[in-house]
């Protein structure tokens, strides 16, 4: 059996696809599918650390639809997307960030809790990534 031996992320991983534009990351829906494992991750550890004591978390969709706006990527979109829509592409451009070695765990967790208010969190780890893609 094959292991996945990521060290924060595996450029050569053989299920990346190569993207063409920031449009294209945001519009995978694979991408998110993952995306969404990553975030929940990311964000229970940041609970655990604030609880000092092991939680699991789901973010709300609704946190990273407002976090996408916020961040100013909702225009890469098409639109006609609902809010499950944008919080997908919020997913698929955190991990995209994360594969790509654009943003590490650490400090993903690290940008998530400098504060409690879930929006503005996801939309500095949003702008951070965005920020350092590059086409």
């Amino acid at each position: 059996m094959k292991t996945l031996a990521f060290k924060g992320y595996n450029k050569n991983s053989r299920f990346m696809k190569t993207y063409k534009s920031l449009t294209a990351v945001l519009m995978d829906h694979k991408l998110a599918a993952l995306g969404d494992a990553y975030v929940n991750f990311a964000y229970s550890l940041v609970l655990s650390d604030r609880n000092e004591q092991p939680s699991g978390a789901r973010v709300k969709g609704r946190v990273l639809a407002e976090a996408l706006k916020k961040a100013g990527l909702r225009e890469c979109l098409p639109s006609r997307m609902n809010r499950h829509m944008l919080a997908d592409a919020a997913e698929a451009l955190i991990v995209y960030g994360w594969l790509n070695g654009l943003v590490t765990l650490e400090e993903s967790v690290t940008l998530l809790g400098k504060t409690e208010d879930g929006v503005e969190a996801f939309s500095q780890l949003l702008l951070t990534i965005k920020s350092r893609v590059r086409f």
